[in-house]
Order: structure tokens, then C-alpha cells, then sequence
């Protein structure tokens, strides 16, 4: 089979390694990659988001499948896309890639379904700043949280810790245009900029991505991402600067719980509403003391968490066969295992990453790194004949272990032997986890 798959980032390279070993592949394509993705696919310069540019490069190589990797492209409606011109393709409709594309459409969602989540208040366009200031004047309760209501490249959510904070971040959304278009949820508005305001949840962060064919539902392993730029969960938040499995506060008790309560209410929600989700859900949860709530849904691999997840599928475990059991409504029917460990992923970033940055510095040591037992995965990085920075987030070291304390120290071990000018990453990722 001819692959091809979308996207420049990190998990990219993540679900391209895995196709790799799959026996079924015989030729992997990347639009438009990266340079550590162009050691296992040709890679095309096409725009991830080019929905008509994918096309005629699908049937320019004739693919077989096209894996749709980020969030863009999905909220746009690639897939559908893709299959009206008789493409098949690996990713959720426009009509549930919606769960990530519309904050505002999400919560409501979970409300009509019963799902638990955080209480929440939403206001749109220019005209309803005045609403939204004085409704937090009138909660009065912080940290508050601002969400704007669209995509935002990671950035779109605003943690006010005091009045001013939060009256600046709505402000910002809703007047000053920081983020640009409207909500893809067109029952909210497609050209005015909306945003929801949340009550702050207390408690710890977990991650659950899960493969579903809009049927069944098959959770990966639980992650826990650290966010914020440095160590201490200090700066401003990031795509995400490491991320580790095998968290110990996600006992088999709260698995349960996120089952029934969480997990098959939104995929038979979903269903109900007529958008059954086919792909990978990404469930980001928060554990407080009154039980699991659900913060976000993603439509798509999380990154970093794919580079730390992926890895951990079985050996007898298809990436392919998996993806393709997805498409084809089967996935009951297939056994899809991951490997009794523990996976560590830091991240390296370009220094001044989320803000002003510079690249273009050569990377060397990335043979070492995977010498000593990595895996490295890049994000930021192309080929000028040498390998160099492009990006914020540059590379990403996963390393596998029995235990999450010896995964980490094998991540770190062989982020030292990796160099570039500038280079910066967290030195605490997973320490919560290890001490708790």
C-alpha cells in the first residue's frame, strides 16, 4: 500500500515511523514533512492545510490511504474532502472533528449528554465583551479560565489569575482580533470570534487518546503533558514540552469511571447526533476530588503525547490494520495491545520557544541519542544539506522502560548527546509522576 500522510510535526514523524513496520506498507509520502521524516518518505510541498493541493497529489501518486494527521485540516474537512473524490482516508468528518474545532459547540455537547466537565458561560462577538467582563466580575472567582472558541495552535487558552488578567485575555479574544476567524461550529458564528469562560478545575491532569470507529472504543495508555515552557509549570504555555505514560493516579478505578461515564457517552453521543467519530479522540481530563471532568476534547493524535504512546503498540500490534479496521467499521473485530512499560518523551525546543526564536542551527548527536536506546522525533527540523532547526519545538526523545524513573533517565541521557545552538528543554518532566 501507498500512504500518505499530513502534517510537518513530531507525531507525524511518530505515526510514519509506526507505518513503517507495518508489512502491508510499501510506500510512505509525507505532505509536507519534515527533515527526519524524509528518511522514511518522500516528502511533498504541499501545505497541510491545501485540501485541494492533497487531492491532486493523492491521485498524482496514487495512494491507497491518506492519513490526515493535525487538527486543521480535519476541522476544514479534508476527509470528506478526500472521500468525495474517491480517496480513502483516515481521519473524523468535519462534523466531528467539530469536538476540537468548537469550544463552544463541545460544551454544549457534553451538557446535552450528561458528560462532566466544568461549568461554563459563552459569549460572542465584539458586542458581548461587556456581558463577558461583567460575568466574570460577577463570579469573582480566579484562577478563571478564557478559552477562545476556535483553533489556536495550542495557545487559545488563557488561565486569569486575577480581574485584570482575565479582563485583558477577553478583551484580546473578543475586540483586539487575536485570534483570527470565528468558531467552525456555524450555529455559534463563522465570522465573529467567540470564547468561553470556564470555572477552574482542581486537580491532575491526564490524557487518554483512543482509537474509536464510532462503535467501539479502545483507550492508548494514559499520559500525563507538562504545558508551561519551564520547569516548576512556570511561562507561558507551550504545544507541549514533554509528556510520560504510566501515571500512577490513573488506577484501574478511574479508568472505569472514565468509561462509563466520559468515554462511551461522547463516542454514542456523537453517534446520536449523527457524527459518529471515526479516528483518534483525544480526551483531556482533569482528576479532582469530586471525580473525573472532562477540560477539552482533540480530534487527532495529541503531540507529544503520539511520540510517547505510539511506541508502546505491541509488536504483533498494526498501526495499519488498525487504521484501516477504524475506516472500515470493524474495530471490534481486531486485538490492539500495548506493551506492559513505561514511555518518557522530552521535548527540545528552540530557546525563546512559544515567543520570538531563531532558527537554521545545524543539530548534531541525533545518532548517538538513538544508539543509547531513543528514539528521536523530529518537529522542527529540514534538510539543507545538513540537518538544522526550523521550528519552535525541534525535536522529541521518547525512550521506553519497565519502570517510568528509568525511562526518564534514558530520555535524558541521550537529549545530552543531541546539540544546537540555543537549544532549551524542561528538566523535571515526569518528576510528579515518579514522586507520587
Amino acid at each position: 500500500m501507498k500512504i500518505l500522510v499530513i502534517g510537518s510535526g513530531g507525531r507525524e514523524h511518530a505515526v510514519i515511523k509506526s507505518l513503517s513496520r507495518s508489512p502491508k506498507v510499501t510506500e510512505l509520502h509525507a505532505a509536507p514533512g519534515n527533515g527526519g521524516i524524509a528518511s522514511l518518505a518522500t516528502c511533498h510541498a504541499v501545505n497541510a492545510t491545501d485540501i485541494d493541493g492533497v487531492i491532486a497529489l493523492s491521485k498524482s501518486l496514487s495512494v491507497d490511504l491518506v492519513f490526515v494527521t493535525p487538527d486543521d485540516p480535519l476541522v476544514l474537512g479534508m476527509v470528506d474532502a478526500l472521500e468525495i473524490a474517491g480517496i480513502r482516508a483516515f481521519g473524523p468528518h468535519k462534523n466531528a472533528a467539530i469536538l476540537e474545532g468548537s469550544k463552544s459547540f463541545s460544551k454544549a455537547f457534553m451538557a446535552r449528554h450528561n458528560i462532566p466537565t466544568a461549568d461554563y458561560k459563552a459569549f460572542v462577538g465584539a458586542e458581548q465583551a461587556d456581558d463577558a467582563v461583567a460575568y466574570i466580575k460577577a463570579q469573582n472567582s480566579y484562577p478563571a479560565v478564557i478559552k477562545y472558541d476556535g483553533l489556536a495552535l495550542g495557545k487559545g487558552v488563557i488561565i486569569a489569575e486575577n480581574e485584570g488578567e482575565a479582563i485583558d485575555a477577553i478583551r484580546s479574544m473578543l475586540v483586539d482580533g487575536k485570534f483570527s476567524g470565528g468558531s467552525s461550529d456555524s450555529s455559534v458564528s463563522k465570522d465573529k470570534p467567540s470564547i468561553v469562560i470556564e470555572e477552574y478545575l482542581d486537580g491532575v491532569e491526564v490524557t487518554v487518546l483512543a482509537f474509536t470507529d464510532g462503535k467501539v472504543i479502545v483507550p492508548m495508555p494514559a499520559s500525563t503533558d507538562h504545558k508551561r515552557a519551564f520547569d516548576g509549570d512556570k511561562g507561558p504555555n507551550t504545544g507541549g514540552m514533554g509528556v510520560v505514560t504510566g501515571v500512577p493516579y490513573y488506577t484501574d478505578a478511574v479508568a472505569t469511571e472514565c468509561m462509563e461515564l466520559i468515554f462511551l457517552p461522547t463516542i454514542k453521543g456523537m453517534t446520536s447526533e449523527s457524527r459518529a467519530f471515526k479516528g483518534c479522540l483525544y480526551f483531556g481530563l482533569m482528576l479532582t476530588k469530586s471525580g473525573v471532568k472532562v477540560i477539552e476534547y482533540n480530534c487527532r493524535f495529541g503531540d507529544p503525547e503520539a511520540q510517547a504512546v505510539l511506541p508502546l503498540l505491541g509488536n504483533d500490534c498494526d498501526l495499519l490494520e488498525i487504521v484501516e479496521a477504524i475506516i472500515d467499521e470493524r474495530l471490534g473485530e481486531i486485538s490492539v495491545k500495548f506493551a506492559d512499560k513505561k514511555a518518557a518523551c522530552v521535548v527540545m525546543a528552540s530557546g525563546g520557544y512559544p515567543e520570538k526564536y531563531q532558527t537554521g542551527f545545524t543539530i548534531t548527536g541525533i545518532t548517538e541519542c538513538e544508539q543509547s536506546g531513543c528514539e528521536v522525533f523530529h518537529a522542527g527540523t529540514k534538510l539543507t544539506g545538513e540537518l538544522v532547526t526550523s521550528g519552535g519545538r525541534v525535536l522529541a526523545v521518547t525512550a521506553v522502560a519497565d519502570e517510568l524513573k528509568s525511562a526518564l533517565d534514558l530520555a535524558y541521557a541521550g537529549i545530552a548527546k543531541i546539540k544546537f545552538e540555543n537549544a532549551h528543554h524542561r528538566r523535571d518532566i515526569g518528576i510528579k509522576a515518579t514522586l507520587t
